[in-house]
C-alpha cells in the first residue's frame, strides 16, 4: 500500500535519513522507535509532505506522491502538541477540516458527533479547549484528524506529555480506535514499552539508519543488531574474544578478560573469526541464581549492590567485578532472601545469550 524506497534526507551538517526502505500494510499499527535525533520524526514529516526528501521515493498504491501537496495526500497527522484552536469550541475544532473543504453544515454536525462518540467525548461539543484535561485535548485532536477519513494517520509522539496512568489509558484507546476504523497508523515514539504494546510491527531507527523491522515479540527476543539488543528492553552486556564457533548450530564460545568462558547464540549475519572481539547481551529475566558448577561455563560470581522494588518484581543490581554491574529480575517473594552485600552465583542458558561482533 505505502512503499518507501531508498529515502534519504541530508541537511547541511548531517544526514538525517539514510536510504530508508519500508513497506507498510493496510490496516496495521506501525511504530517508528528510536532515541531523540534518530530521524523518526523527519521521516514522518516527509510522509506528511511537510519536509522534502533529498533522494528516494514514496509510492502510494504504486504512484509517487513526492510532488503531491500535504493537503492532497490521503494522510492526516496528530502532533505531540495537539494545538487546538482556543477560540473555537470542541465541536468546531473537530469539524474544522470539513469546513475548509466546504462540506455542508448538516454533514459537519453529523460527522462531528460520530467522531466525538468514537473518542468517548459525546456531549463535549460546546466545551472550550481550556476546560479540557490533557487526555481529553488529545482525543479532540485525534477526532479532528480522523474526521477527514485519512487512509493513514501519522502520530508524532502524541502521548509523551501525559502522565503515566493517562498515557496507558490513551494507549488502549488508540488501539481500540485503530482496530475499530481499520486504518493504518504510523506512530512515532522513543518509548520502547509503548511501541511493543501498541504495534503490529516496529521499525527501530538509529542515526538515520533503519536497524530492524519486526513484530514486537521477535524484536525483543531476536534482535538483529547490537543497537536493537541494547535499545529494546533492559539488558546486561558481556565483552570477550572468540574462542570457537559452530556454524551449523550458530553457537559461539568466547572468553572474557578475567578468563571466564561463555557460550551463546551467534546473532550477526556474518561469521566470526578466532580472536574477534564480541559483545553478548542477556535479558535480566534470563539470569538464574545457581551454585557454581565445576565447568563454570556461562556462570559468574556476583555481589548484591542494590535492590529496587518494581512492583511486579524486584530488580537486583549486582557487581560482577570492579565497575561491572548486571541487573537481574526476581519474583517478589524470591528476592526477599537477599541483602545488600550478599554473594551468589549467576548462570544463563546459551540460547539466551545473544552474541554480536563488537561495534567500533
Amino acid at each position: 500500500m505505502l512503499e518507501i524506497k531508498n529515502l534519504s534526507k541530508t541537511y547541511t551538517n548531517h544526514e538525517a535519513l539514510c536510504e530508508i526502505n519500508l513497506n507498510l500494510k493496510s490496516g496495521e499499527f506501525f511504530s517508528l522507535l528510536g532515541p531523540s535525533g534518530c530521524g523518526k520524526t523527519t521521516l514522518l514529516r516527509i510522509l506528511a509532505g511537510f519536509e522534502t526528501a533529498s533522494s528516494g521515493e514514496i509510492l502510494w498504491k504504486g504512484k509517487s506522491i513526492l510532488e503531491v501537496s500535504p493537503q492532497e495526500r490521503p494522510f492526516n497527522m496528530v502532533f505531540q502538541r495537539h494545538a487546538l484552536f482556543p477560540h473555537l469550541s470542541v465541536g468546531e475544532n473537530v469539524g474544522f477540516g470539513l469546513r475548509m473543504k466546504k462540506v455542508s453544515q448538516v454533514e459537519i454536525q453529523k460527522k462531528t458527533k460520530e467522531m466525538l462518540n468514537l473518542v468517548k467525548l459525546s456531549g463535549f461539543e460546546n466545551r472550550k479547549p481550556s476546560t479540557l484535561s490533557g487526555g481529553q485535548s488529545q482525543r479532540v485532536a485525534l477526532a479532528r484528524a480522523l474526521i477527514n477519513e485519512p487512509e493513514i494517520l501519522l502520530l508524532d509522539e502524541p502521548l509523551s506529555a501525559l502522565d503515566l496512568q493517562l498515557r496507558e489509558h490513551m494507549q488502549t484507546e488508540l488501539r481500540r480506535i485503530q482496530r475499530q476504523l481499520g486504518i493504518t497508523f504510523i506512530y512515532v515514539t522513543h518509548d520502547q514499552e509503548e511501541a511493543l504494546s501498541l504495534s503490529d510491527r516496529v521499525a527501530v531507527m538509529s542515526g538515520g539508519i533503519l536497524q530492524q523491522v519486526n513484530d514486537p515479540y521477535k524484536l525483543y527476543s531476536e534482535p538483529q543488531t547490537p543497537f536493537t539488543a541494547r535499545f529494546v528492553g533492559s539488558h546486561c552486556s558481556i565483552l570477550g574474544k572468540v574462542m570457537a564457533f559452530n556454524a551449523a548450530e550458530r553457537r559461539l564460545e568466547f572468553k572474557t578478560e578475567d578468563g571466564q568462558n561463555w557460550q551463546g547464540r551467534w546473532s550477526s549475519s556474518d561469521e566470526p573469526k578466532l580472536g574477534d572481539e564480541v559483545e553478548a547481551f542477556i535479558r535480566p529475566e534470563n539470569w538464574q541464581i545457581t551454585s557454581l558448577a565445576e565447568t563454570s561455563l556461562n556462570q559468574i560470581s556476583v555481589k548484591l549492590f542494590h535492590s529496587i522494588f518494581r512492583g511486579a518484581y524486584w530488580e537486583l543490581q549486582v557487581e560482577a567485578s570492579e565497575n561491572i554491574f548486571f541487573k537481574i529480575h526476581r519474583a517478589r517473594e524470591a528476592a526477599m532472601e537477599f541483602k545488600v552485600g550478599d554473594k551468589f552465583n549467576l548462570s544463563c542458558r546459551a540460547e539466551h545469550l545473544l552474541v554480536y561482533g563488537r561495534e567500533s
